[in-house]
């Protein structure tokens, strides 16, 4: 799995929406695919009900860095438990910066199928790299 971005994300960097190294970023949980040209914020998605306690598991960023004009944002695994009954079936995975004033998206993962969530699901994504930007020439 990838990250797919959504179009507002590229605004947002370049208008200061954003400060990713620092900023707290959220995972949230649907089994409804994002429209990429206009899903910008969370409540733009339909997330999973609250079952079993389900809440957007915060992401660890584990380094955020450039290095020879290559900026490389990458995190810790992402942990979801359900507290008692387990949490409702999802498919994508949606990244959000919770710190951004309306929760603005970043992008979203697809699973590829809807599947029951275990009781705790430890994921990480492309190795833990969110994403990298390098320029070009």
């Amino acid at each position: 799995m990838a990250w797919t971005f959504v179009n507002s994300f590229m605004e947002d960097v370049n208008e200061k929406v954003f400060n990713l190294g620092a900023d707290v970023l959220k995972v949230a949980l649907t089994n409804t695919l994002p429209d990429i040209a206009t899903a910008d914020i969370l409540a733009d998605i339909t997330q999973i009900s609250a079952a079993g306690g389900y809440a957007p598991a915060t992401v660890t960023i584990s380094a955020s860095a450039q290095s020879g004009g290559t900026y490389t944002l990458t995190h810790s695994a992402v942990t979801f438990t359900a507290a008692g009954a387990a949490f409702d079936s999802a498919r994508y995975w949606v990244l959000y910066d919770d710190t951004a004033t309306n929760d603005e998206l970043i992008a979203y993962a697809d699973y590829g199928v809807s599947y029951a969530l275990p009781a705790t699901l430890t994921w990480t994504l492309n190795a833990g790299d969110i994403f990298t930007l390098s320029q070009s020439a």
